[in-house]
């Protein structure tokens, strides 16, 4: 009965829930929009920087991992179609996809065949041509296609924008390559463009090139090896427990061994400061819910005081009828956690409304990244994760309790001696 009483008294006096009800809800609104803003960020550079460098785990040799910087070939992965045979033994769950990462120099000829312009390259290769293998669509290739098609023949090549622009490089022309292979020698082949791509991040755009694995084994010399094997975990989301599991269920396999070209396996957070940057976005998120409320908890302090003032006489009143001034604080407090559970299911309701929509269309903030060389897709798309759904209650209710609570030490201050004086005046 108690809390009905207590529930119609919110309904029926505006000015006693309204404005405690609105702080809460814009508090609870910023707290989940930005926290599905945060986990699309963070899910973001996930998902491209594991898609292009690191996939969720990935094997290479032991001293190719000392000098992954380098991108050595001469220390790349040997016999891996046996690797990846046990591999998908051992790991079925997992999508395994050797890659070759290198350099060189790409000759454009003018119209006679003269060499025109030479331009440094950095070549990745995927599986293309290998119709059951989806690293097209991981890499997002055929999004970023500006103009041409895809690798469809041997021998073709994927051209980067900016490159191409700077070059007049254009589909169907010839190129050559220059590099050298796994052991050394120099190697010079002829590609086909078929098509010039751009990533929208500076790191790839300003000189990359992409070719099916088969071919870069071939033209560099590197039958059955492959610079690393990327692993994708199901669904293409990162888990860094069970990463963690295989990861060391691998290197166990081989912990005893010297040999510098043994296989070692490294998960997303052990590579390219990925760690650190997920422990970042994670302290962001529980700094940003600690300072939320702090900040609504002295704002709805105030507004509990000012309340309290308007409430004087009313408090008095039931003082003097007898009522006992920690039955009063506790239905001060059971007030306030009506009132926060109501923000916050409004808070909540807006932000999940507003995350959705940009889930959906993305905020594109690719004008701002021109010169930043990480990789980071330019379309910022909220993710919606179930803590969206109960986050905003934490700092709703608490703040809201503990506004009131600091408020209401003020009934503990009323002297019973003085109230019939306060109500004859």
């Amino acid at each position: 009965m108690m809390t009905q009483f207590l529930w119609k008294g919110i309904i029926r006096d505006k000015r006693r829930s309204l404005l405690p009800c609105i702080v809460v809800a814009i508090g609870v609104f910023f707290l989940v929009f930005l926290h599905g803003l945060i986990g699309g960020m963070e899910n973001n550079m996930i998902s491209m920087t594991a898609n292009f460098e690191t996939g969720h785990v990935k094997i290479m040799t032991r001293a190719y991992s000392e000098n992954v910087e380098q991108k050595p070939l001469d220390l790349a992965l040997l016999n891996i179609d046996m690797l990846l045979s046990d591999l998908e033994k051992e790991y079925p769950e997992v999508d395994w996809n050797p890659r070759i990462s290198f350099g060189g120099l790409l000759d454009i000829p003018d119209s006679t065949g003269e060499t025109m312009a030479q331009g440094p390259v950095s070549g990745m290769a995927y599986h293309l041509l290998t119709a059951e293998i989806n690293e097209a669509q991981r890499m997002g290739l055929e999004k970023a296609l500006v103009t041409g098609r895809l690798i469809r023949r041997p021998l073709e090549v994927l051209i980067s924008a900016d490159f191409a622009e700077r070059f007049n490089v254009q589909p169907e022309d010839t190129l050559t390559f220059f590099g050298s292979t796994m052991y050394g020698s120099m190697t010079f082949t002829n590609l086909s463009v078929a098509g010039i791509v751009r990533f929208g991040t500076t790191a790839l755009d300003r000189g990359a090139i992409i070719l099916d694995l088969g071919d870069a084994q071939q033209i560099l010399d590197m039958e059955n090896a492959a610079s690393e094997v990327l692993g994708f975990l199901p669904k293409e989301l990162y888990d860094d427990k069970q990463a963690e599991s295989i990861k060391t269920s691998f290197n166990n396999r081989y912990k005893d061994s010297v040999d510098e070209y043994t296989p070692v396996m490294l998960q997303l957070s052990d590579q390219n400061f990925m760690g650190d940057m997920l422990e970042y976005m994670g302290s962001v998120t529980t700094i940003m819910i600690f300072l939320l409320i702090l900040v609504l908890s002295i704002v709805l302090w105030n507004t509990g005081i000012l309340g309290g003032i308007r409430r004087y006489n009313e408090f008095g009143v039931r003082l003097a009828l007898g009522e006992e001034k920690k039955h009063i604080y506790r239905s001060l407090l059971t007030e306030s956690l009506f009132i926060g559970i109501t923000g916050s299911c409004f808070g909540t309701l807006l932000g999940l409304c507003l995350s959705f929509y940009i889930s959906r269309y993305g905020i594109d903030y690719g004008p701002m990244m021109k010169n930043v060389s990480m990789m980071i897709d330019p379309v910022i798309r909220s993710q919606i994760t179930p803590a969206m759904y109960v986050i905003g209650f934490i700092p709703g209710v608490l703040s809201m309790l503990t506004g009131t609570a600091l408020a209401g030490i003020g009934i503990y201050k009323r002297k019973t001696a003085t109230l019939f004086k306060e109500l004859e005046g």
